[in-house]
């Protein structure tokens, strides 16, 4: 009887234990203890104010460590610089994928270098994880299923300022200076489609650059000269900075909109003179840390805790910062989702399906949605006005829901 009982519980055990194992899944990357995730970021180059993204990012991993980690596993943040240039982008992600086998990649940072990785990863079936992009070619899942971008989609911020401008600025006289690459093309064709078949008439110039030219104040002459009095800037931080000061420089006032990519007050408003900056309109989703409307909000708080314990060099009132730690908080609510199944395919399942995700820095209101058609994780924001010292919200929380593309 006693030998019956004993084999009975070794019986009981054992299926326990396989239970447990079969509720367990991983691919490379993960083990009971340790989830891997790779980056690059520029952390040097022409790109370099973008670094600081990366920056804040490992430091929120690090305070989920030391809190114990996503379901009893530590993340290790494997990070290599990229300098913001495509074929570093490709040598590194190959070596986070092919060396050090990370489960996923996470916020690559730049529309360029995401583009450069973004075949080889889908056809590694690598998650392209909250890639740090608006491109709308990462809110994609017919042709890109791996690729699933953070930022708000440029076509659709376009879109929203050319409907904006459209119905508030209707005999506007638009000139747009644009990155010459997807982010600022795409910002183009977004602008289009919202002002729709006023377009032809309202935009009366387009100028280009590259990211390594080293100045773009012909471009800003070409615009004005051209009899705008409207300026779109749908730039990065350095060349939208160099904008702002030529324009001031050159006496020409006209209204001026800027892209949500380089609205941080640290890295560009300040950079081209506040006063210089006061009046710029863009659209935005985060809360501003200089905003005195947010000082005992509770997500707030805890976020300029969160800089003084684990980034205090970093800016706390830099938007690169709140926005590196919103993606953060978002990477570690799809691994919490994933349980103990971490394998690549349950990765990207679990970042095409979130529901109702609110972020503590998130303006109120606005939540993320994701599924298996609609990658855009953030296509909600509100109106914003830089008044010389912080921007100011305005009008209500609006809500893309035209198509992605």
């Amino acid at each position: 009887m006693i030998r019956g009982i004993a084999s009975l519980a070794a019986f009981a055990f054992v299926l326990s234990v396989s239970h447990v194992s079969a509720q367990k899944k991983y691919d490379v990357g993960a083990t009971d203890t340790e989830i891997k995730i790779g980056q690059t970021n520029p952390f040097s180059g022409p790109a370099s104010a973008y670094a600081t993204i990366g920056k804040s990012e490992a430091a929120y991993i690090r305070m989920i460590n030391e809190s114990g980690g996503v379901n009893g596993r530590k993340i290790s943040l494997i990070q290599y610089d990229d300098s913001y240039s495509p074929p570093k982008t490709v040598e590194q992600v190959r070596k986070l994928v092919e060396s050090d086998e990370v489960l996923t990649t996470f916020q690559i940072v730049g529309t360029a270098p995401n583009a450069a990785v973004q075949k080889y990863l889908n056809a590694k079936k690598v998650p392209q994880l909250l890639a740090a992009s608006g491109s709308s070619k990462f809110t994609d899942p017919q042709h890109f299923p791996w690729s699933i971008a953070f930022n708000l989609s440029y076509f659709v911020e376009g879109r929203i300022y050319g409907q904006y401008i459209a119905k508030n600025h209707p005999d506007a006289k638009i000139g747009v200076l644009y990155q010459n690459d997807d982010l600022g093309k795409d910002y183009l064709s977004g602008i289009k489609s919202g002002l729709g078949d006023k377009a032809a008439k309202m935009i009366v110039a387009e100028a280009s650059y590259e990211v390594s030219d080293p100045t773009i104040d012909s471009q800003i002459v070409k615009i004005k000269d051209a009899g705008a009095d409207l300026f779109f800037n749908a730039s990065t931080t350095k060349q939208a900075a160099q904008a702002i000061k030529k324009i001031a420089e050159l006496g020409w006032k006209p209204i001026h909109f800027v892209d949500t990519t380089a609205t941080s007050v640290g890295a560009v408003l300040q950079p081209a003179g506040l006063e210089a900056s006061k009046g710029l309109i863009s659209i935005g989703y985060i809360k501003d840390p200089r905003d005195p409307t947010w000082k005992d909000d509770l997500g707030m708080k805890k976020y300029i805790e969160f800089m003084a314990k684990y980034y205090p060099d970093g800016d706390k009132d830099s938007s690169l910062n709140t926005f590196g730690y919103m993606a953060a908080e978002l990477l570690i609510h799809v691994l919490k989702a994933c349980g103990d199944d971490l394998t690549r395919e349950n990765v990207l399942r679990q970042a095409m399906n979130i529901k109702n995700f609110r972020s503590e820095l998130a303006l109120p209101g606005i939540v993320v949605n994701t599924s298996p058609t609609d990658y855009r994780v953030n296509k909600q924001l509100q109106m914003m006005k830089f008044n010389g010292e912080r921007w100011e919200l305005f009008g209500p929380i609006l809500e893309d829901v035209g198509p992605a593309l």
